[in-house]
Parts: C-alpha cells; structure tokens; sequence
C-alpha cells in the first residue's frame, strides 16, 4: 500500500471506528477489549490492497465480526449449540422491525443476558437486531447456513426478549433473593446459594479479579456455587443497590464503587450473575444504595 493509499484508507477506516467499536464492544462486553478487535481489524486492512474491497463498511464489519467471534470462542469453556438439530423453540416469523427494539432498549437486562449465549447466538443476534446486518452476510462470517443463522438469531432473541420481561417481576421479590444470596455467599453456605440459583445458571466476571487461565464465563449452579465459596471474599463485601435502576448490589469504598453484582432471572431463580470490576465498565453504571 503506497502513500496516498494508506491515507486514503486511514480516513476510511476513521469514518467507521465508531460503528465497529459500539459493534465490538456489543459482542464482547468490554471497552477495552472492543478497542483492541477494532485496531486488529485496522491492521487486517492494512495490509490488503485497496482494489481487493469493494465495499470498505462492510469488509470491516466483517472483519472485526470475525475477530470478535474467535475471542468469544476462546473465551467460551462450554462448546456451542449446533442448530442442525430440530428446532425445539418453536419459533415464529422473525420479525426485526420490532425486535430490534428489544436489544437496544433494555440496556443492561440483555446486556447480561448476552453473556449466557453462545458465541455464534450472540453474533448472530447482535449483528442482525442491533445493526441490521442481512442474514447471507452472517452466516458467511459464521460458516453457517442462512437458515441455522436465523434460527441462532431467534433463539437469542428470545432470551432477551425475556430478559427485558424482567422488568415486569416483583421487585420487591428480586431484592429479596439478592439479599439472600449476598448471605449465603458471606457465609460460604453452598446449599443456601443452591436454592436461589437456577439449575443451569450462568457466572460472567470481569477479567481483572481473575488468575490467568480461569475463564470469565462458567455455567452451572453447582459450579458457581462452589467457586463463590472458595474464591469470592470481594464480593462478600457487597450490600444490596440499585444498578442502572434495578435491583443488584456493589461494594463501595470511600464512595467509589470497586465491584457490582448484576443480576438475570429465570422464574425466581437467579439465572444470571455478573460480577463488573473493571473501571470503564463501573464509571457507566448509576449506582444508589438500595432504600432500607
């Protein structure tokens, strides 16, 4: 690539960094981890020749796509869910239009929602209800069919569709079975968090309280459980809040949030735990301790 070509490709690229960062971010959860796809895409383009692209939007799409579904494979311990099976879900009509709504609406519900997807659920549900991307160019960049690509989309969206249903639960109820999970995790009491945990619940935690080599995601109460007994002592430090005005909890030192807790339900189980303690992530949470 000769001078004015990488000018050129340099202006390119600007003009769309903020579309593939909100993409990679969407994908991936993490700021930083979303600026990190984007530049590995600018330095993909860099070394393709520009006549080779016909469409410079959608190769980066593309492109950073790619990137972040291989991160989210490596970052996944349980495999994925191959959709050559019947399809057991039932699903109606897609319809975008309005669903597309439900994944850009309700904030950090589906937020949490995303992390108990499978990498290609989640790429395809993003891609196509968050930025409109056609079905053909997704299950090219999964290495799928049309059709199971719409059918891993759907079934994402339904799970978000529930998570957004959240909202219509007693609150009163949810608070209740936090603070009682914040008890039973002070206490290191398995069979108490048992109860409260949904039998195939999910565990996301932020890469900074972790050792390398444990993974951020972990599925299973009992496996979520045991790890809270043994490996939690911040978050037992945690008291019941509101987190982006729904019920969770954080622990605060001298007024600076360090750690929050988010959760997911399924009926009046816990089915969704995430665990935030990275800082860009906790300065975009509004955070107020919950009213006694």
């Amino acid at each position: 690539m000769d001078h004015d070509e990488d000018v050129d490709a340099t202006a390119g690229f600007e003009q769309h960094r903020p579309r593939l960062r909100a993409l990679a971010e969407r994908l991936l959860g993490s700021a930083a981890d979303a600026e990190d796809a984007v530049q590995d895409s600018w330095l993909r383009l860099r070394r393709v020749e520009p006549a080779e692209i016909d469409n410079l939007g959608g190769w980066l799409t593309t492109v950073t796509s790619r990137i972040c579904l291989d991160r989210l494979r490596a970052r996944h311990a349980r495999p994925e869910t191959f959709l050559d099976e019947p399809d057991l879900d039932h699903a109606g009509p897609d319809d975008p239009a309005s669903d597309a709504v439900v994944a850009d609406s309700v904030g950090r519900a589906v937020a949490v929602v995303l992390d108990s997807l499978s990498p290609a659920e989640r790429v395809a549900f993003v891609l196509h209800d968050v930025f409109a991307v056609p079905f053909d160019e997704i299950a090219s960049i999964l290495g799928r069919s049309t059709e199971a690509t719409r059918k891993l989309a759907g079934r994402a969206r339904r799970r978000a569709q529930l998570g957004a249903a959240d909202d219509q639960h007693d609150l009163a109820g949810r608070r209740e079975v936090i603070a009682r999970f914040l008890d039973a995790l002070r206490e290191g009491d398995v069979s108490a968090m048992l109860a409260l945990l949904a039998p195939d619940a999910t565990r996301h935690v932020d890469p900074v309280l972790l050792a390398p080599g444990r993974p951020t995601t972990v599925h299973g109460a009992h496996v979520i459980a045991e790890e809270a007994r043994r490996f939690s002592a911040p978050a037992r430090r945690a008291r019941p809040a509101t987190i982006d005005g729904r019920p969770g909890a954080a622990v605060v030192h001298r007024g600076v949030p360090t750690l929050v807790l988010t959760f997911g339900f399924t009926g009046d189980r816990i089915g969704v735990l995430e665990i935030i303690a990275a800082p860009e992530r906790l300065r975009s949470l509004a955070i107020e301790p919950a009213a006694v």
